[in-house]
């Protein structure tokens, strides 16, 4: 039988091993030599990610969640949810990844979640990490070694992760802001900036001042990942007056950093909002461009304002694209699946998926304390994170287990605790 596998054309056999899960063509390595050459090879595996997560008829759809389901502690769980596209009143499953003991406590945890990028995730916490879940790998970065300009400190950082094709690397740049120590007051508009390389697994300054288009400020990490053409973005500002807090002397812009050119851009935007005290701007990704969705602050209807770029490289491309709802019971956006579906943070903190298309509420059974929802969704992937050059308690693997706070309420997480 071995024998008879081995006689079939190569690239036939490649396209229907692309089709399969990885959890299958982990399997798939044993049959025989060729399948083993094939599915190691990283021209397949890069093919295989771009066809398997395409198929349009899906059998169920996936999530990664990170949430504190906690009230006490800072414990983060790392959940893949999943559900069948055809039940839209169906149940919901959901594991947990379980990383290793070191890194199963309340002094390690993670705030936000940025992926897919080719099927790795970066986690920004406590430790910062990179992740592939379908190989279950599960990277711990090293600390950033390098100290604030004199008589600076930093408070605050901005994360964006991304892949540059060129030389293979995964990267994560860090922005942080500055602080005066003599004052302790906040130097405005002025941050040093970071950058890891998976490859050489350490941190560089990116020195050139020139670099950062400065002044700008952040108004806070997206909490959509927003990777586009190699860039990944933040949504910011610049203040026209000393009153910064005022919505008149403030204008919002998009800044953007490129993964392989390594150097920011600000992108200019018309005033898509008037008050950022009574509306949230969110960025999200588009195919080959970005957008940004506006929204209430208050209420429990909330119409939803979509804005694209319709030209990446065109600041003055921006245009309205549609208005959803009034969507009821919806909170705060933390997640943007495929192109009209929307992750929401609910009054409750409960996770919910809305169609614009569908018009239809998909309550998913998960849910995070203290604003600590992100969701981003599952790609399966064969691009491994090992590079050979890392520590061996920095590499470890993790494994999915069932979700013992599956469609909890507070009293049985009373009772769990």
């Amino acid at each position: 039988m071995v024998g008879s596998l081995d006689l079939l054309p190569r690239e036939l056999v490649s396209k229907i091993l692309s089709r399969l899960p990885v959890k299958l063509l982990l399997r798939c390595k044993c049959v025989c030599k060729s399948w083993f050459d094939i599915i190691t090879d990283p021209h397949f595996a890069t093919n295989h990610y771009v066809v398997y997560n395409n198929i349009e008829e899906v059998e169920e759809e996936e999530l990664l969640v990170i949430r504190r389901p906690f009230l006490s502690g800072l414990k983060t769980y790392i959940s893949l949810l999943s559900w069948d596209p055809k039940e839209p009143k169906g149940s919901v499953s959901s594991e947990i990844l379980n990383p290793p003991y070191d890194y199963d406590s309340d002094h390690k945890y993670w705030t936000e979640i940025m992926g897919p990028c080719n099927g790795i995730y970066f986690l920004e916490g406590n430790p910062n990490v990179m992740m592939n879940p379908s190989l279950r790998e599960f990277k711990a970065l090293p600390e950033s070694q390098f100290t604030t300009p004199r008589g600076t400190y930093s408070f605050t950082d901005y994360s964006g992760f991304g892949f540059d094709p060129k030389t293979n690397d995964f990267k994560v740049v860090v922005i942080k802001d500055l602080w005066l120590k003599e004052t302790d007051e906040r130097k405005p508009g002025y941050w040093t900036a970071e950058l890891f390389s998976l490859n050489s697994n350490s941190w560089r300054k990116l020195e050139d001042d020139a670099v950062l288009p400065l002044p700008f400020e952040i108004w806070g990490s997206s909490r959509v990942y927003t990777y586009v053409n190699h860039c990944c973005h933040w949504w910011s500002y610049v203040s026209n007056s000393v009153d910064r807090r005022k919505m008149q002397s403030t204008r919002d812009l998009v800044l953007a950093f490129n993964h392989v050119n390594e150097c920011f851009r600000k992108i200019e935007l018309p005033r898509i909002r008037y008050s950022r005290e009574e509306e949230f701007a969110t960025l999200v990704p588009f195919e080959g461009t970005i957008g940004v969705i506006v929204y209430p602050v208050r209420g429990t209807e909330k119409v939803l304002d979509v804005w694209i770029m319709k030209d990446y490289w065109n600041d003055e491309s921006w245009v309205k694209l549609y208005s959803v709802g009034p969507v009821m019971v919806v909170y705060k956006l933390v997640g943007f699946y495929g192109s009209d579906r929307f992750l929401w943070k609910d009054s409750n903190e409960r996770l919910v998926m809305y169609g614009s298309e569908s018009k239809e509420m998909r309550d998913l059974e998960v849910y995070g304390k203290y604003d600590s929802l992100r969701a981003a969704r599952y790609t399966q992937s064969l691009v491994s994170l090992h590079r050979g050059n890392e520590f061996p308690h920095q590499f470890v693997s993790c494994c999915l287990v069932p979700d013992p706070l599956l469609n909890q309420t507070d009293t049985d997480l009373i009772s769990f605790l």
